[in-house]
């Protein structure tokens, strides 16, 4: 039965419907998950599709069932070339023609060694670091497309990667992933780091297994990733290979903004308050009060009351006593500076006209 299935999609393909081709080679997988000949020519298919992180995904469990399979290593390859991981996909060429004569090999490799070449006089910070990226489930893989702005769009994965929530922020230097995966053995999750690729599998015994594997927005230093089981979730730090900031996880196609270069770490260092004591020039302090002062301009009471301030401010002790007796005898309506005229006597109060004293 699977063999028939996948004869209907290696016709697919050849109609260049790749979309049913790799509807057709995941059903053909689904009843015999052992063939690695279904795995390499689906990852032909994604190929097709442009889906090159499945693609490797599918290569990947093809070599896991069948190490010697050359073709495997060649869509494996184009796979990385297409996602722009051109060490990674030297690497995995010159391991397929080391299995076979086939100068398609020689040719994408060669491709290879150019890009390379090119991104060095670039100034390219890709790392000369090769990694294996694992998908032990690539037949749960169910991939359904749709048409949008004119470039195809992954739609929908299998129920298995809804299992758990995921989610990230990012600092100028790192973006940290958070999977919501709650008691998950250690042992039983695996994550790998290409130059662009983020690869996770969560395969607990009796449950459906979760895989993960996106492109990412940016490039980054497989070296400095690191990774940690909690009780509670798998918190994965990916370093980045450019302080750049990351409008997705996920790489897209789609128009954005250019990214913003993020200022250095040293930008970010926090600063905090001197506990140096500082020093306070009173004299300017005084001067800057009094000329506030004496420019400062007052209306009615306000006027009235400064007036009489100034008076008592450059008043001598005499007239202060005379002022002060005064005013307060006469219950305010009398202030007098001649303390020889009250000192020696009452002040009566003089309400003015048209009001009446009256003592409570």
């Amino acid at each position: 039965m699977a063999s028939e299935i996948a004869a209907k999609a290696q016709n697919a393909f050849v109609d260049d419907d790749f979309e049913s081709a790799a509807d057709l080679y995941t059903q053909a997988i689904e009843l015999n998950p052992n063939d690695a000949d279904l795995f390499a020519d689906r990852a032909q298919a994604n190929i097709k599709l442009g889906y090159f992180t499945e693609a490797v995904a599918d290569a990947n469990k093809a070599i896991e069932l069948d190490p010697s399979m050359a073709k495997a290593y060649l869509r494996k390859g184009t796979a990385f070339l297409k996602l722009e991981e051109y060490y990674s996909a030297k690497a995995t060429l010159e391991k397929g023609s080391s299995l076979a004569n086939d100068e398609r090999f020689s040719k994408l490799i060669k491709e290879c060694e150019e890009l390379i070449a090119e991104n060095c006089d670039l100034g390219s910070s890709e790392s000369n670091t090769v990694i294996q990226l694992s998908d032990r489930n690539s037949e749960n893989l169910k991939v359904a497309v749709e048409q949008q702005n004119g470039t195809h769009q992954r739609k929908e994965i299998s129920a298995v990667n809804s299992k758990y929530r995921h989610a990230f922020f990012q600092k100028p230097e790192e973006v940290v992933v958070t999977i919501f995966a709650k008691g998950v053995p250690a042992n039983n999750v695996t994550i790998d780091f290409g130059e662009q690729i983020l690869s996770v599998t969560i395969d607990v015994p009796s449950e459906d297994v979760y895989h993960f594997q996106p492109r990412l927005f940016g490039k980054i230093v497989p070296d400095k990733c690191r990774y940690e089981v909690l009780s509670t979730k798998i918190e994965i730090r990916l370093a980045k290979a450019e302080p750049i900031n990351w409008t997705t996880l996920e790489y897209t196609t789609a128009a954005v903004v250019p990214p913003k270069i993020t200022s250095t770490t040293e930008s970010y260092r926090p600063t905090y308050p001197s506990s140096k004591p500082k020093r306070v020039d009173w004299d300017k302090l005084e001067a800057q009060v009094k000329k506030e002062e004496k420019e400062e301009k007052l209306d009615g009471d306000a006027a009235l009351n400064k007036f009489f301030g100034d008076i008592y401010k450059n008043a001598d002790e005499d007239m202060r006593r005379a002022m002060n007796k005064s005013f307060i005898e006469s219950n305010g309506t009398v202030l007098s500076t001649d303390w020889k005229d009250v000192g020696s006597k009452e002040v009566v109060g003089s309400p003015p006209d048209g009001m009446e004293l009256k003592k409570w």
